[in-house]
């Protein structure tokens, strides 16, 4: 399942664990496209969070990360960002940039 998040959890929820945070929105015709590829995902990896952010409703998030194009996917680890990716990524190359 893909969560949601907001600068009020987005800190807790990719502290721990390895997470994938998709940087979007609505109006984004490639970002449309992320938004399957990465339902797959998540149903193929429950052990990985993955999480969508979207940059109109929560600017700050994306400024914090230098998100300037969007799909932006950003990797963590425990809190950590271990990879950025700009452009729709398939399933595998989320996997390979996760270590899953």
């Amino acid at each position: 399942m893909v969560q949601h998040l907001t600068s009020a959890d987005f800190d807790s929820v990719t502290a721990s664990g390895r997470c994938v945070v998709d940087f979007w929105a609505s109006w984004c015709g490639p970002c449309r496209m992320q938004g399957p590829i990465l339902d797959e995902f998540a149903a193929e990896h429950p052990e990985v969070k993955t999480c969508k952010v979207d940059v109109d409703a929560e600017p700050a998030l994306a400024a914090r990360f230098g998100v300037m194009s969007i799909p932006t996917l950003i990797y963590f680890e425990d809190g950590n960002m271990t990879g950025k990716a700009v452009g729709v990524q398939m399933k595998e190359q989320i996997a390979a940039a996760l270590g899953v």
